[in-house]
């Protein structure tokens, strides 16, 4: 008894050590008998392993749209393109408002220059997340399957111990320590069958262990654009669901990485094509009923400098645009085109005027008229293009907003739930050492009753001699 206290004191930080009793019985024949039991709890351990799942899924989808977040700026979203769209319109009415000026003209092609580079930007962010969540998912199928080679080794320790009635508690330690780490990469359900071995399920359903581990296979995908499908992660063959929503249904960190790489991201990643599409729209150029017919290509914003020029993507047709988008290099070499036009042949100032500002006028009423937009972007497909971007923020920032409550629901019900196990099974320090302190008065008393036995013995021998 005194090696068992001493042992649960030596593991009272031991998360993962159950307490051992030393239980004290009488054999059939009138013996007693001394067993050694394990604290546990099979329902709250089942709890336990769930909150693992789920806490573990929502932090790691709320850590991926964080870092979507400070791709565009942080709280103020102060580099989003809509922060730089609203820019570039403020400065395109200062240069409507005084056509002649050279400078400003100037500073509306540095303006388009910034919006281009924010769509850039967040593009390739948004493609290295996908590349990020696609790396942290082949580590941890990597890491899940070794996992479960070791969870059969101490699957068939406690079976073993079971059998031949010897001590299985360092064994079970060690079983429930690892069916907690794989529920932070998949989420599981058990059954522990009367043998003492215990079979993994995923929460869909298939097997992840029974037996022997079945094999989690992923390949991962060297390089991520619009245009890239990750592939799928299997169990023994079947392909593992992917989390829904803000406060995501997915359990374990698979399920949330599968999110984000392919629902979250792509998403946002047609969001900003989108974007772009309606900008290379809004101002293209041509004249398809004159003579000659020359046809709508792109104006100030395009995604080539081929000749002859690119043509203007369709709605939902525009995979990939944000990444590539440039401002016309003839807009750099002379300012003033935005003003009279000539980027595809087609000159609306014909006189030269310095105080012309028809087309100028014509892109910021385009400004506040709606456009069509891929309903597939889940926002709005009818809007102006401000609302467009903004509303594309907008539906990050909930998404975001609902993971971070979902987060912090799921992390205080982890809490919870360790909490209770702990209290039922874990060690407490002030109990064992009051059992220690127990036991050592008991032995005292037995050495003393022993000691008087024994001087009793000795004076009783004396005095037969």
């Amino acid at each position: 008894q005194t090696a068992l206290v001493s042992k649960n004191i030596a593991n009272v930080k031991n998360a993962d050590y159950a307490r051992r009793m030393a239980m004290l019985g009488t054999s059939l024949n009138g013996a007693q008998v001394l067993t050694i039991q394990r604290a546990q709890n099979d329902a709250l351990l089942k709890q336990n392993v769930a909150s693992i799942s789920q806490a573990s899924a929502q932090g790691t989808l709320f850590a991926g749209l964080q870092t979507l977040k400070s791709a565009l700026g942080g709280n103020d979203y102060e580099t989003a393109p809509s922060t730089y769209l609203a820019s570039f319109r403020d400065a395109l009415q200062t240069y409507a408002a005084t056509p002649g000026n050279m400078t400003i003209a100037a500073t509306v092609v540095s303006a388009a220059g910034d919006l281009v580079t924010s769509l850039n930007k967040t593009s390739a962010a948004v493609q290295d997340l996908r590349l990020d969540a696609d790396k942290e998912i082949a580590s941890s199928v990597t890491t899940l399957n070794g996992l479960l080679s070791d969870f059969e080794s101490v699957n068939v320790a406690v079976q073993s111990a079971l059998n031949t009635g010897a001590d299985a508690g360092d064994a079970l330690d060690q079983r429930d320590r690892l069916l907690k780490q794989i529920s932070e990469i998949v989420g599981i359900s058990t059954v522990t069958r009367g043998s003492g071995d215990t079979v993994i399920y995923t929460t869909d359903g298939t097997v992840l262990f029974e037996n022997k581990a079945r094999q989690v296979t992923f390949t991962s995908t060297a390089n991520f654009d619009a245009a890239t499908t990750g592939n799928g992660i299997y169990v023994d063959g079947v392909p593992m669901k992917a989390g829904v929503g803000g406060n995501t249904s997915g359990e374990g960190s698979l399920s949330a990485l599968l999110q984000l790489r392919d629902d979250i991201a792509p998403k946002f990643q047609e969001q900003l094509d989108e974007t772009a599409r309606a900008l290379v729209t809004l101002f293209q150029e041509g004249d398809p009923s004159g003579t000659p017919a020359i046809a709508y290509a792109p104006g100030l914003f395009t995604y080539t400098t081929s000749t002859p020029p690119a043509t203007i993507p369709g709605v939902g047709a525009a995979t990939g645009l944000a990444a590539k988008l440039i401002v016309n290099p003839d807009a750099k070499t002379n300012p003033q085109m935005i003003r009279d036009g000539g980027f595809n042949g087609v000159v609306a100032n014909t006189d030269n005027s310095s105080g012309f500002s028809d087309l100028l006028d014509g892109f910021i009423n385009a400004f506040d008229g709606n456009m069509a937009f891929d309903p597939a972007t889940n926002l709005n497909p009818s809007t102006t293009i401000m609302s467009f971007a903004t509303s594309s923020v907008g539906w990050l920032e909930e998404l975001r907003s609902s993971a971070s409550t979902g987060n912090d629901n799921k992390s205080a019900l982890l809490a919870r739930t360790s909490d209770a196990l702990s209290s039922l099974t874990g060690v407490s320090m002030d109990e064992e050492v009051s059992l220690l302190l127990d036991l050592e008065q008991s032995y005292k008393a037995a050495a003393k009753l022993v000691s008087t036995v024994d001087a009793m013995m000795a004076a009783l021998l004396e005095a037969v001699r």
